[in-house]
């Protein structure tokens, strides 16, 4: 099998591209400047690829071309550009071309760094494409986020990147994986975020978008993606936008009663301070990539299962890469300054309060927590009853062991509800341990069928999901 030429340069992808003379299309920009289309020109023979280029700045313009939109950078404008741009290229062209010819679009709606306003810099991008001569076309589209400080490199990291998107659509369609990978070729993590990349049309029927996005990751093109309770990818910036947010780390492998049980009474809670409005918040399960990781690789089947089964609780989900809770908080901030709860088992505590967890950070263990708690944020503790032993045992904020040397940080956090009990609404799930679910569905039917919702236990049972055995 070929692999994938990470050495090419983005001149030289922009020259192969244009040494094809079968490959031709239109390159339109809105919001930072015409950086994807000088990239081409400026290579050398643009006239065999490019047969327009175009920006319209002005709304009005900008409306009489495509259409009357709410929102100029979104995915509706996006794909208005798309649809223009692509028909009208093969109409025009298509009876004077080679007959071996495929024809593009691109299209980039972006909000850019000006010097009236430090807004949040993010646009649209895609390419609509046709993968064979003559054939219906397919679309790559994603949401990105520009990190430089000033317009111009803002406008050179989406030139970059819009070579690289069109030279991977063209060149790697027949493994997605390395279309989203070859977006980061001559860009650092630290210059642009992808956050949410869409593969559609004849060509990428096959294609499993949640695999797609949870790859954004692993390729270091962002930290963390979204999945609404349709199981679709969203944008984080437009998700979280001015809302109170709860959110629960978990392996949620599988999710059981407890954990719903958790959720709920967390937000019962967390309703009551004064900035927030139950109705508006946002409850989000979040799965960290190191408990999706099997050996060295991510177990992709896995994942699908407990997204699957988290939705089937009307679940938001997250998965990032923040192994520190408060680079998660951190996360958030970006886009709410309502207040943030992070939900936590009083069995996960000694890992909140495990000093080598924080080894690399310069104040330790008081820096992580400083980081933390420096605004309206809290951590909810849901306590736990051990299946074993004393069956009456009731682990809570109150009476959980931490180290000695840290008992005073404890009781100073508590005392200034940072850290917050947890009232259960039904205690009699405090037993539920998910390693011994998950152990015993993997032995077939049984009394792991009580511990998660009913639904849940359905679909494992049905779809053979997470190892579950029948024999």
């Amino acid at each position: 099998m070929r692999k994938r030429d990470i050495t090419l340069t983005t001149d030289q992808k922009a020259l192969a591209i244009n040494l094809d003379k079968y490959k031709y299309g239109s390159i339109v920009e809105i919001g930072a400047g015409q950086e994807v289309a000088r990239r081409f020109f400026s290579v050398g023979a643009a006239a065999g690829t490019i047969a327009k280029t175009m920006s319209a700045y002005d709304m009005a313009v900008s409306d009489d071309i495509y259409g009357h939109v709410d929102r100029y950078v979104s995915r509706a404008r996006l794909l208005q550009m798309l649809e223009k741009e692509f028909t009208q290229v093969v109409d025009r062209l298509a009876h004077l071309r080679a007959k071996n010819t495929t024809f593009f679009a691109y299209a980039a709606t972006v909000t850019a760094r000006s010097f009236k306003q430090k807004n949040e810099c993010h646009g649209w991008v895609g390419i609509r494409l046709q993968l064979h001569p003559g054939a219906l076309p397919s679309d790559v589209i994603m949401h990105v986020r520009m990190l430089d400080n000033d317009n111009a490199l803002q406008s050179e990291a989406l030139g970059i990147l819009g070579v690289n998107l069109i030279h991977g659509a063209f060149l790697y369609h027949q493994n997605p994986e390395w279309v989203v990978e070859a977006l980061a070729d001559g860009l650092g993590s630290d210059r642009i975020e992808v956050d949410l990349i869409h593969f559609s049309g004849p060509y990428f029927e096959e294609v499993e978008n949640r695999l797609m996005n949870l790859h954004l990751i692993r390729a270091w093109l962002t930290r963390a993606v979204v999945f609404n309770p349709a199981g679709e990818v969203v944008v984080p910036g437009e998700l979280f936008y001015r809302k109170p947010v709860t959110v629960m780390r978990g392996s949620f492998k599988p999710v059981t009663l407890v954990n719903v049980d958790m959720m709920a009474a967390a937000l019962k809670q967390f309703s009551q301070l004064a900035a927030v409005d139950e109705n508006e918040t946002l409850s989000l399960a979040e799965i960290t990539m190191n408990s999706l990781v099997s050996g060295d690789n991510v177990d992709d089947a896995d994942f699908l299962a407990r997204i699957d089964l988290l939705a089937s609780q009307g679940c938001t989900v997250m998965v990032s890469d923040y192994v520190r809770f408060f680079r998660l908080r951190a996360y958030l901030r970006r886009y709410t300054q309502k207040p943030i709860g992070i939900v936590l088992s009083v069995r996960d505590f000694d890992f909140l309060f495990d000093e080598k967890y924080y080894e690399g950070l310069e104040g330790g263990i008081l820096e992580a927590f400083g980081k933390l708690f420096p605004d309206n944020t809290h951590v909810y503790v849901y306590p736990s009853r051990p299946r074993h032993g004393d069956s009456t045992a009731l682990v809570t904020l109150d009476n959980v062991e931490v180290p000695a040397n840290l008992r005073h940080l404890l009781a100073f956090l508590k005392e200034n509800h940072k850290l917050i009990a947890v009232e259960p609404r039904d205690d009699s799930h405090l037993h539920i341990d998910a390693t011994e679910v998950l152990a015993a569905l993997r032995r077939g039917r049984g009394e792991w069928e009580q511990d998660v919702p009913e639904v849940v236990a359905a679909r494992i049972i049905e779809s053979r999901l997470l190892g579950f055995d029948t024999e």
